[in-house]
């Protein structure tokens, strides 16, 4: 009896351990073609936050992160925060504030930043890139910092900036994301998009419009909410947390097939950067210090 139950149990065993085999090979071979791709944007100097997320990106074992732009300004590590994006994400955009920080016209001590990040880096941000597309289970994506027209110009679908100082770069209709422009290098004969991806303005969202899909990741470093003000609620930890993107789909592939996007937010340390903020002389630190805590949007 013991010799014929240690062969039914090795038989067994076999065949759990074979069939295990197969299935780890199918999740496998998914693996290769479901692909998660992380899209972050508006860091604005902030290591703190950067640090939480892609800890946030590595515990989901994403490999691809693809960064919207403005790296730079707003709070303190500028410097350190280049150096992670180049060194983590495959993609990096520039945004408005990066342009502006890194132009070769800035004579130093005109910007704490621009000192700050010294020039190597200000020539990695000047030159980098405005615009990126790729396939994801046969969606066109692009990707830019705020528009197809410039790096500022700004749509906004849950807020009006009619009577504000951005009045006259306001986008008023989202079929505008969708144009192909000089600005961005394509003509009248380039696909359209299927989706736009954009950031600037630090609050993320996710919406349908005619057949087509816009998602704005919001920030990592500065995230606000449009109708909070100087002073901090309970509600405020809300929004104060780091947000991205996680789309999922068969990378590179024109073949129309399952895709998802996923926003997430990450808690991180806020007193611990409003301190590396506290022991700079980076001005306007007060500001920033209340738009950490209360997701203000100075």
């Amino acid at each position: 009896m013991k010799i014929l139950f240690n062969k039914i149990f090795y038989s067994t065993r076999l065949i759990v351990e074979k069939n295990y085999y197969i299935l780890y090979n199918k999740i496998y071979r998914c693996g290769e073609i479901m692909e998660k791709i992380a899209i972050i944007s508006d860091v604005h100097g902030n290591i703190t936050a950067l640090k939480a997320v892609f800890d946030d990106i590595e515990k989901r074992n994403i490999k691809r992160v693809f960064c919207l732009g403005d790296i730079t300004a707003k709070l303190p590590n500028s410097d350190l925060v280049i150096d992670m994006i180049k060194e983590k994400c495959e993609v990096v955009l520039k945004g408005n504030c990066d342009e502006i920080i890194s132009s070769p016209e800035i004579k130093k001590g005109r910007f704490w930043t621009r000192d700050r990040i010294g020039e190597k880096r200000a020539e990695y941000l000047y030159n980098l890139p405005v615009m990126y597309e790729f396939y994801l289970s046969g969606h066109l994506i692009r990707l830019f910092h705020s528009s197809p027209f410039s790096l500022s110009h700004i749509f906004n679908p849950m807020f009006k900036n009619i009577n504000t100082k951005y009045k006259d770069i306001q986008i008023s209709s989202p079929d505008k994301l969708f144009e192909n422009t000089e600005f961005i290098g394509k003509t009248s004969d380039d696909k359209i998009p299927d989706m736009i991806g954009y950031g600037h303005l630090h609050t993320p969202n996710i919406f349908r419009w005619k057949n087509k899909t816009i998602f704005n990741p919001g920030s990592v470093g500065a995230p606000t909410e449009m109708l909070n003000d100087y002073e901090v609620d309970e509600t405020s930890k809300f929004s104060t947390m780091a947000s991205y993107i996680i789309l999922e789909g068969e990378y590179d592939s024109k073949s129309l097939s399952g895709i998802s996007i996923n926003l997430v937010r990450v808690p991180y340390d806020i007193e611990k950067e409003i301190e590396n903020l506290r022991k700079s002389d980076m001005p306007g630190k007060e500001d920033s210090i209340q738009m950490l805590r209360s997701a203000w949007p100075y």
